[in-house]
């Protein structure tokens, strides 16, 4: 999932931030309501992570706003402010969920997940596994096999098996790779990508005849079943 957390609390926001990636997700990162609110409304997030305390636009106004514009995207909202009032103003707002802090992260991550999966029904709701040939990909169990062989992967590795399957038989570029696995939006100037498709590579191909995983000279990398590299 690519996640919008709009967060004022910079030490929340970074844990935050980091229990996201390290589950396998983008997440973007706001520290006050205007910042938030344009990051929203230009990107294509499928949860926005809400404080309701935020200076320079408070996150009842943000969400205001955004609904007025159209963005549907799904909102759970963070806030001390946990009684029953609060709530029901947070929901009344254009909210979808809201959770008082101080919480855990297991709950909040459940909510999430629920809200993207909502989503999904509304628009079409998006695969929860991929296969291309012998090689399959759950992501709701995070479990990769080949010829039913399981695949051990790290998170980021999972992550950019996923997007290649997801674009199967495609040219997938550096630019897409960085954007959408590693949310750069800027080339950093590092092998960073060729390495961890090297290791990727090693994982899926390594014993097999046919290789998976292929580079295109010039272009980028591509996932489909056989054919030489």
């Amino acid at each position: 999932m690519r996640l919008l957390i709009i967060e004022d609390d910079r030490e929340a926001s970074s844990y935050l931030s980091k229990a996201f990636r390290e589950a396998g997700h983008v997440a973007d990162t706001a520290d006050d309501g205007l910042d938030g609110y344009a990051l929203a409304r230009e990107g294509a997030y499928d949860v926005l992570v809400v404080d309701r305390m935020l200076p320079k636009l408070d996150g009842l106004s943000l969400i205001r706003s955004l609904r007025e514009q159209g963005v549907e995207t799904p909102v759970l909202i963070l806030s001390a402010l946990g009684q029953v009032d609060d709530r029901v103003k947070g929901l009344k707002a254009g909210g979808d969920d809201y959770l008082p802090k101080p919480y855990a992260f297991s709950e909040l991550m459940a909510r999430i997940e629920v809200l993207a999966r909502r989503r999904g029904g509304n628009a079409g709701a998006e695969a929860t596994s991929y296969r291309v040939g012998d090689l399959e990909l759950d992501r709701l169990s995070h479990r990769v096999t080949r010829a039913g062989q399981e695949i051990p992967l790290q998170p980021r590795e999972f992550r950019l098996l996923e997007y290649l399957m997801r674009h199967a038989g495609q040219v997938v570029t550096r630019t897409m790779l960085l954007e959408h696995v590693w949310d750069y939006h800027f080339d950093p100037q590092t092998n960073v990508i060729d390495v961890h498709v090297s290791r990727l590579r090693a994982k899926v191909d390594k014993g097999f005849e046919r290789p998976m995983i292929h580079t295109v000279r010039g272009a980028g990398y591509m996932v489909r079943a056989g054919g030489e590299a």
